[in-house]
């Protein structure tokens, strides 16, 4: 499940506006080694789920812990009218502990005997050409799409092998399209490792055949940006998405914004995710004011099934409440979300943060069922150090009290403990 994501795009685009200039980003290129980087990021995780009122027949207990470390360069673009770079990564983990009793959190894999990985590694690249400020890349990438995003939640991040064209020759707008025919699992070594039962539909699947991608996001003003997107999953689904964000500015210490995201998705080909029919939207308003912010947000789905996501990157959902464990996006459902975030830098503990959250969703159909409800509370708790040698190493606590009705969800306590520790080296 995924932590919240609206607003995503809004944000890339309003970056990537301040960024624009008179002269194309190629006509500024320093050189390929001029402008590359390497950066490492170490991420230490613990977690476990303990889920409640199980059938003794089913696994109550899971527990994991390990460390995840990615190297990423990226060069710079060689200079000329095309420019060609080149990126590449390495990624590795090592298991601090778990068994294969204990295991499912999605930290490691398990060997042929179900016992979990001691370490696994991955590495891979990509070759990218720019002309003006449009670049086309090829090869293995992360991706962050409504229609096609891959997922960083656990140690190492989901990776998708493919084409992917982005271009900004016109100021405030962002065109992109892409290609993507194989995704590598959170814990999968090889190319082609998302694949297996369906968590929503319980079929079989083989994986990602391919999947075509197009979005496009405009900065109307400085506080008004729109986005759409579409993805054709081969054999899967079609979707389409509109995300709408506004901030109305106050005064220099209060802001309101709206975000609105939505969905169409409809089964197509050999339907290998089952009968796909689902429409479901999210409209989020907060009010910021000072080191305060109260958010308040609804979701509704409707269709003859509910929202699905997987095949297409376990990030591809930009919906205000799908949150920490739960993404309230089962057939017919209404759903309901209170939030509030504090940021300490106002009272002088600059670096902490605080965030809690409530969801209650209802009229879940179930087979012949549509009185079925569910709900999560989530507590988040993130200091980052902001000086000394250790400056932006972060330590983040996130408790989930997930419960649902029968064949919604199981009840479930999900707690996780986070240690990241970003380092520039080049």
């Amino acid at each position: 499940m995924r932590v919240m994501k609206w607003s995503m795009i809004a944000l890339a685009v309003s970056a990537s506006v301040s960024q624009f200039a008179v002269a194309s980003s190629q006509e500024e290129s320093k050189g390929f080694f001029e402008d590359q980087s390497l950066n490492v990021l170490s991420r230490a995780l613990y977690m476990n789920r303990d889920w409640k009122n199980n059938d003794s027949d089913e696994q109550s207990y899971r527990e994991e812990a390990g460390l995840g470390v990615r190297a990423t360069y990226e060069s710079g673009f060689t200079q000329g009218t095309v420019g060609v770079g080149v990126d590449a990564f390495a990624f590795g983990s090592a298991r601090f502990d778990g068994s294969a009793g204990r295991a499912g959190n999605g930290l490691f894999a398990q060997d042929s005997d179900g016992d979990l990985e001691h370490t696994q590694s991955k590495a891979g690249g990509a070759v990218k050409f720019r002309l003006s400020d449009t670049v086309l890349k090829y090869g293995n990438q992360v991706v962050a799409s409504p229609v096609f995003s891959t997922d960083d939640s656990r140690l190492l991040p989901e990776v998708a092998t493919g084409t992917l064209i982005t271009s900004k020759e016109i100021k405030g707008l962002e065109l992109s399209a892409g290609r993507f025919t194989s995704l590598s699992s959170q814990t999968g070594m090889g190319r082609d490792s998302i694949n297996g039962r369906d968590s929503a539909t319980g079929i079989r699947n083989p994986g990602l055949t391919s999947a075509n991608i197009a979005g496009a996001t405009y900065q109307f003003t400085d506080n008004f940006v729109a986005g759409v997107a579409a993805s054709d999953v081969e054999d899967y689904f079609k979707k389409k998405y509109i995300n709408l964000n506004y901030t109305l500015p106050i005064n220099e210490d209060q802001s309101l914004n709206f975000d609105f995201n939505g969905y169409d998705s409809e089964d197509q080909g050999r339907k290998l995710s089952g009968d796909i029919d689902n429409r479901i939207w999210s409209l989020a308003a907060a009010y910021a004011i000072g080191a305060h912010k109260f958010t308040v947000a609804h979701q509704r789905s409707t269709g003859d099934t509910g929202y699905l996501y997987g095949v297409d990157g376990n990030g591809t959902i930009f919906l205000a409440n799908s949150i920490q464990y739960s993404d309230f996006n089962n057939e017919d459902e209404r759903s309901w979300q209170a939030r509030y975030d504090l940021n300490m830098k106002t009272y002088g503990v600059p670096g902490l943060s605080f965030m809690t959250r409530y969801v209650r969703g209802d009229n879940i159909t179930v087979g012949d069922d549509t009185d079925n409800k569910e709900h999560e509370l989530d507590f988040e708790t993130k200091y980052v150090m902001q000086s000394g040698p250790a400056k932006d190493l972060s330590f983040r606590v996130r408790s989930a009290f997930y419960r649902g009705s029968d064949g919604v969800g199981r009840d479930n306590n999900d707690f996780r403990f986070i240690v990241e520790y970003p380092l520039s080296i080049l």
